[in-house]
């Protein structure tokens, strides 16, 4: 669904959170998915689970960090790689990737959703546990606005 197809050439795979941010700093516009892969995303249907609906694109997390965030841009990667790690602990089928597209609109959960998009690069394991630790150290992890656990 909406994956170039004329991109079946393998794309790199990163390994350490510094080289993701190299990357999301040379080439604005990045996000990640969690999925069964780019190979698989270009013949699915994107289908939101709740409604049932088909989604015009796919859906992702954005990589750039927004205007408002004066933090390390390390830890907003950190922070949107565990946003959805979750899908990939419940399905190991699932692994992350970067890419590249044109927003058609967003989700149900307000996340953008792509089309026409370009991997760019997968996320390796020890890149998504070195984002998970660092999201553990630095962040105060699944507190929610009234102070409970979300």
């Amino acid at each position: 669904m909406g994956v170039d197809r004329g991109q079946s050439r393998e794309v790199p795979e990163l390994t350490e959170l510094a080289e993701l941010e190299a990357l999301v700093r040379e080439r604005p516009g990045l996000h990640v998915r969690y999925s069964e892969g780019f190979e698989h995303d270009a013949s699915a249907r994107s289908i939101d689970t709740e409604s049932g609906l088909e989604l015009p694109g796919l859906s992702v997390n954005p990589l750039d960090p927004e205007p408002w965030w004066t933090r390390p841009t390390t830890d907003w990667i950190a922070r949107q790689l565990c946003q959805y790690k979750h899908l990939r602990e419940r399905n190991p089928d699932r692994m992350a990737w970067v890419l590249r597209g044109h927003a058609v609109g967003r989700g149900p959960d307000s996340e953008p959703l792509l089309r026409d998009v370009d991997p760019v690069a997968r996320l390796s394991d020890a890149l998504l546990d070195e984002a998970e630790r660092r999201y553990e150290e630095r962040f105060d992890a699944g507190r929610g606005p009234e102070g409970y656990e979300s």
